[in-house]
């Protein structure tokens, strides 16, 4: 049988990950299909009552993936309940009755090195230290960079004289950069594009509103978990800034640490859990660069940032900064997060007139 591999998606992550299964396994790695409405059903109907919508999100990537052909399927989750998934969904899907192979990337919850080339060397017994490294370190390079530009986006999409031109920019540079498997390449190619980005024809007023977007990670970067709010706020001309991305969580996240629970220290006298303490310094840190408001998503039922909440809500009452909390689940309408957000909008632009 010809062995065919997938994963979840979350955000555009999916093309670099795709890429390194690829030259490290030798295999067929498949694109889970877009996540669309059906995707989240099939979750649901085989989904515990209790899990967050992540979960169901990723059993639908799952269960879609295996019945286009997948029969190798990765996984990675850590921080909160998360990294007890795995044995959920490997329960679900053998109950299911598929016929496949189940391997998750974390170790109680952290990323082993070794352990992941172990996972790699049993799919191709070819597969050599130096050329896993290599492709480790071209992947990591790939996602920094790609985060990089992200940032860049986010700040300037709103202003576009010229519609989409930051979407299509972004898609040519994701292209030519799965087109090279030089780490020094891709990092030509990024100042190239990060040049392209910047020579895009902007109309950005003097006074903007300007928005921080904090709160778990699932829904802050897949644009569909969040009904793509990210897009919505580019409409209404808002300058948006998020700090969760993998960049963050791969590496940034254990390096910012302890400097993060001291610059908490008045608020927080423990750690959180996932990133609940993040995001109370997120908080602190968007209203000392003056941003205009902050909103918080996070799926129903999340107990870390659920614990970060009324702290989050103290700070703001202290300084008399705007905040919006979004809680997802199935049943999240759509049409009520628009009219909430929309509201929320209008406050700030009142507010920033005034």
């Amino acid at each position: 049988m010809k062995k065919i591999i997938s994963f979840p998606h979350l955000g555009d992550y999916h093309i670099p990950f795709k890429l390194f299964l690829e030259r490290c396994t030798n295999l067929e790695v498949m694109t889970a299909p877009p996540i669309t409405k059906k995707t989240l059903e099939i979750g649901t109907k085989y989904s515990p009552t209790s899990v967050c919508i992540p979960f169901k999100y990723n059993l639908g990537n799952f269960i879609e993936s295996l019945e286009e052909g997948a029969n190798i399927l990765f996984t990675a989750g850590g921080g909160c309940r998360y990294r007890y998934y795995a044995e959920v969904t490997e329960t679900i899907l053998d109950d299911l009755g598929y016929d496949y192979t189940f391997y998750n990337l974390m170790d109680k919850g952290k990323i082993k090195i070794i352990q992941i080339y172990k996972i790699l060397k049993e799919l191709n017994n070819k597969l050599s230290f130096f050329k896993y490294i290599h492709n480790l370190v071209y992947l990591l390079n790939f996602i920094w960079k790609m985060d990089k530009i992200d940032n860049i986006i986010r700040e300037n999409v709103g202003f576009e004289v010229h519609k989409n031109e930051h979407a299509k920019l972004k898609k040519k540079m994701l292209q030519d950069f799965s087109k090279t498997n030089s780490i020094l390449k891709v990092n030509i190619l990024y100042w190239k594009y990060k040049f392209l980005f910047k020579r895009i024809a902007k109309n950005i007023p003097k006074k903007c509103l300007k928005v921080g977007l904090i709160g778990e990670l699932y829904t802050e970067m897949e644009p569909y978990s969040n009904y793509y709010l990210e897009k919505i706020l580019a409409s209404y001309h808002i300058k948006i800034k998020r700090y969760t991305n993998l960049t963050y969580l791969i590496w940034q996240k254990r390096l910012l640490h302890k400097y993060v629970a001291f610059k908490t220290r008045k608020y927080c006298k423990y750690s959180l859990g996932a990133d609940g303490l993040d995001n109370v310094y997120r908080t602190l840190n968007f209203i000392n660069k003056k941003y205009d408001g902050i909103i918080h998503t996070k799926p129903f039922g999340c107990t870390p940032e659920i614990g970060a909440i009324p702290i989050i809500q103290k700070i703001c009452n202290d300084y008399n900064m705007p905040i919006i909390f979004f809680s997802y689940d199935v049943e999240t309408s759509m049409e009520g997060f628009k009219t909430r957000l929309e509201a929320f909008y209008d406050l700030l632009k009142e507010r920033g007139e005034k």
